[in-house]
């Protein structure tokens, strides 16, 4: 009987517990002219920036149905919340951050979903990217924003996966440190500082060297 995973000083057999990714699909969600609300008083407002935050699955809304006539497949119905900070400029230069999400997108595909064992789980996860479209525009008392959204979807599930490995990482290189607040310190250091090479006027032999270079 062979040995499954012979030994080999420079690669070797190696068991790891990942979740790996079944299935994914990409979409694309967009939001004409998606109004946030601004502050009571303190105006006139500026438009500053934006940050959007990964989308997430409302746990209570997943619905995954087996489809007949088509084995390995399912229908998964959910709803995907993205939110996001918005940062503004008030009157006097205050910068306000004002948080909210985007309308709930409800989602209705195919997924592959393979038969398995009840104990094992599968994971119902989203990525996301989303970007201004065009400029934000403050409107009377409203922010208003067009936003494009790429969406992900996936089926995952943890397993446990055989791979080729080289042996541990080579120890890793030294830390940088930051620069220290301690100027003096550092000055007094020759090894920090070391003396400065044009400490003196430059002589004439070495100038008229470096014109002949």
């Amino acid at each position: 009987m062979t040995d499954a995973f012979q030994f080999d000083p420079y690669q070797e057999r190696v068991c790891i517990i990942v979740e790996k990714v079944f299935f994914s699909c990409q979409q694309r969600e967009c939001f004409p002219d998606f109004e946030v609300e601004l502050p009571q008083s303190g105006g006139p407002f500026t438009f500053v920036s934006i940050a959007f935050n990964n989308g997430i699955i409302l746990p209570d809304s997943i619905v995954i149905t087996p489809i007949p006539g088509r084995p390995n497949f399912a229908r998964a119905q959910f709803t995907v919340r993205i939110c996001f900070t918005v940062t503004i400029r008030n009157a006097v230069g205050t910068l306000i951050p004002i948080t909210g999400c985007l309308p709930d997108i409800q989602k209705d595909i195919v997924i592959f979903h393979p038969p398995t064992r009840s104990e094992f789980d599968f994971n119902l996860r989203v990525e996301t990217r989303s970007e201004l479209l065009v400029p934000a525009v403050v409107s009377d008392d409203d922010l208003v924003l067009t936003v494009g959204s790429f969406v992900i979807s996936k089926l995952t599930g943890f397993v446990q996966l055989s791979i080729d490995a080289f042996g541990y990482c080579p120890e890793p290189p030294f830390c940088e440190e930051f620069p220290s607040e301690t100027p003096c310190v550092d000055f007094l250091n020759p090894n920090l500082t070391p003396f400065p090479t044009d400490f003196f006027p430059p002589q004439l032999p070495q100038i008229l060297k470096d014109l002949n270079k």
